[in-house]
């Protein structure tokens, strides 16, 4: 039984030894990137327009709410339903659109930062085997501490040849 802890006790250590990990801050290697400006502009662009189309909805519900309150009193019962429906049908459509938007942008940032990434895993690869690191790590809010001699994040801005804006 000694023995048996003894060996897995060794081949612990050796795979441990054998083992070099780093971290990356993806997010901050994405922001130096020259492209990430267009990238954040067509975002954002995409969002107004989707904000515009959003008022057009709020706008166009609140000309039949305003135009049902002057009309309620002369209307009869089945035409009051049936401006009740439509006015009904444009509130869910913009509750629908709402939600899709936001959704929406999600899609679109990750389409448009996908090349980004690519490119930056690209680099990752060429400077994790060049170091010799077997294991990197995204940094996230999460980690308590990180020495900064394991972090690779300048090393992969370098090999994309990008100039680092403080």
């Amino acid at each position: 039984m000694k023995f048996i802890t003894t060996l897995l006790l060794f081949v612990s250590l050796s795979v441990f030894a054998q083992t070099k990990t780093g971290t990356i801050d993806v997010d901050y290697i994405a922001t130096q990137m020259p492209e990430y400006t267009v990238v954040q502009t067509t975002i954002d662009t995409y969002a107004q327009s989707l904000d515009t189309d959003y008022q057009i909805k709020l706008t166009e519900f609140n000309t039949a709410m305003d135009s049902y309150k002057l009309e309620e009193g002369g209307l009869t019962i089945l035409q009051k339903k049936e401006k009740q429906d439509a006015i009904l049908i444009l509130e869910d459509g913009i509750n629908k659109f709402r939600n899709n938007s936001s959704k929406l942008i999600d899609i679109k940032r990750d389409e448009l930062f996908r090349p980004l990434y690519k490119k930056i895993g690209a680099a990752l690869q060429i400077v994790a085997e060049a170091q010799g690191y077997t294991l990197i790590m995204q940094t996230n809010e999460s980690m308590v501490y990180i020495d900064a001699t394991t972090d690779v994040t300048r090393s992969v801005i370098t090999q994309l040849g990008i100039e680092i804006k403080e």
